[in-house]
């Protein structure tokens, strides 16, 4: 986002300037997300994207794709194209959309996870985004909806047994001091759009449409870039802080097999369709 703050104000000559607020300044992701729908705050990259659109949900399914190529060829396609126009049905605008930091990995301070089985009954911490939540369920776990700023205490505290995120962070906000084992699964991305207030944006010349347009774009390819190229250095920091280890793909399919009801739940629920979910498959050249 600093990349998108010094592009956008050079190549506009300053008639757009950027203010980044990071690490929950304004809020927590709700709260912001709140205030880019009501115009106070422009834009955001945050976790409660349902809101924009609930075929974001789509981007979460559990395995849906294999690894970063998949991923990138799935978030860069005409689908998500569809998705992010969609978005403006619910007064937003998205200029572009990448991954969010890349596979998520499961920390506790319990036991390893070597199969589906191991994760039943730890009482581990689950994002808010209903897809999550319902694959937790589907695992077995004892869900704990608890905000992002409060995990570390929370694990620290044994309120929670674990969590799940990215590696970077898990790196970044220090989980490993109070947690003991790192299993990594692949078994979800998703996705990160920004996510920009559509009247703002629509009073915008459009000169100055462009610009913001193509520097969000850009920004989003520069993010995607980095989290890659760092999510391997972030899982061999944390090696030597956790007990690591990767689940077989003997074990991962039976976390497959009880993730499958997870995607005829968002089907059920009319956010997605099998016909979406298939093209996202055939996109990403996913092998399930």
């Amino acid at each position: 986002m600093r990349f998108f703050e010094e592009e956008l104000e050079h190549r506009t000559g300053g008639r757009i300037q950027v203010e980044n607020y990071f690490s929950g300044v304004l809020g927590n992701d709700r709260e912001v997300m709140d205030l880019v729908a009501m115009g106070v705050v422009q834009g955001t990259r945050g976790g409660f994207f349902a809101d924009a659109n609930p075929k974001y949900s789509l981007f979460l399914l559990p395995f849906l794709v294999d690894n970063w190529d998949q991923a990138l060829r799935l978030i860069n396609s005409p689908l998500t194209e569809r998705i992010n126009r969609g978005a403006r049905a619910k007064g937003f605008h998205i200029p572009a959309c990448g991954i969010s930091q890349g596979f998520r990995a499961h920390t506790n301070s319990v036991r390893p996870i070597h199969a589906a089985e191991d994760l039943k009954g730890l009482k581990m911490r689950v994002p808010p985004q209903e897809v999550y939540v319902v694959t937790a369920r589907a695992f077995g776990v004892n869900l704990q909806e608890i905000p992002y700023v409060e995990v570390y205490q929370a694990a620290k505290t044994g309120v929670i047994d674990g969590q799940d995120n990215p590696p970077a962070n898990i790196w970044e906000q220090r989980f490993y001091e109070v947690q003991k084992y790192l299993t990594i699964t692949n078994y979800s991305t998703g996705p990160d759009p920004f996510m920009v207030h559509l009247n703002w944006y629509e009073k915008l010349p459009d000169s100055l449409r462009g610009a913001f347009d193509e520097t969000a774009r850009e920004a989003m390819i520069y993010s995607d870039r980095l989290n890659r190229e760092r999510e391997q250095e972030y899982i061999e920091r944390l090696s030597g802080e956790l007990e690591t280890n990767y689940v077989t793909e003997e074990n991962l399919e039976r976390f497959r097999e009880l993730a499958r009801p997870v995607y005829q739940y968002f089907v059920d629920k009319g956010y997605l369709t099998w016909e979406e979910i298939n093209e996202a498959r055939g996109i990403a050249g996913a092998s399930r």
